[in-house]
């Protein structure tokens, strides 16, 4: 009898310690839940915190695109509107004017752009000196500019086709650039028309050249 009240006893207390190891566990648990619940709350907050990054739907490579392709696109413009009085070619001319009837006109979308965003729109350079420095991506230089004033006929042709190549040359490689970094998608469609059209127009100038 003494070992039966014994042995009640011991399954007594080992329950006991059982319900007790349930109640912690369960706490631990209620923890941990909460800790969780802590921690989504915060996963759920990062969205909103980067959204206004996903909101703005240009980066730092779209204004430098922009910025960078009207002081391009308006020295372009200006080489057309000399061979319209200096060239003697009918080829000529008539790229020259195919080439400002394209990039005018995406001056105008480029200066939107950087106004909606509020970015700075390029001034436009009295004279030529603005040209100076833009060799990198293809800008004729304001003494190169003057030389292709100067000249007149077969010669302003040939000056006029290698000069604007490497202008082409410059605007695609900018293009390039857009469409590989840039985030706003009218802008990377843009360089994608100016990649195809300058590329054609480019092999175009370097077959009227081996043909004078």
């Amino acid at each position: 009898m003494t070992a039966k009240r014994s042995l009640i006893r011991r399954a007594t207390s080992t329950a006991a310690v059982a319900t007790a190891a349930l109640v912690l566990a369960a706490c631990g648990s209620n923890g941990d839940t909460a800790g969780g619940s802590a921690h989504n709350g915060h996963n759920a907050a990062t969205p909103s915190a980067s959204a206004p990054t996903r909101q703005g739907d240009h980066n730092t490579a779209d204004v430098a695109f922009a910025q960078g392709m009207i002081p391009h696109h308006r020295q372009a413009v200006e080489m057309a509107d000399l061979a319209a009085t200096r060239a003697e070619s009918t080829e000529v001319k008539k790229l020259a004017d195919e080439i400002k009837k394209a990039q005018d006109p995406e001056i105008k979308t480029l200066s939107g752009w950087l106004t909606s965003w509020g970015e700075q729109v390029p001034a436009e350079a009295g004279g030529h000196d603005g040209h100076e420095g833009h060799d990198m991506s293809g800008m004729m230089t304001a003494e190169e500019m003057k030389q292709l004033q100067s000249a007149s006929g077969k010669a302003f042709d040939t000056a006029f086709l290698t000069m604007m190549i490497k202008h082409h040359e410059g605007a695609v490689g900018m293009a390039k650039t857009e469409q590989s970094d840039g985030a706003h998608q009218p802008s990377k469609d843009m360089a994608g028309q100016i990649v195809t059209s300058q590329s054609a127009e480019i092999a175009r100038m370097n077959t009227l050249l081996g043909k004078s």
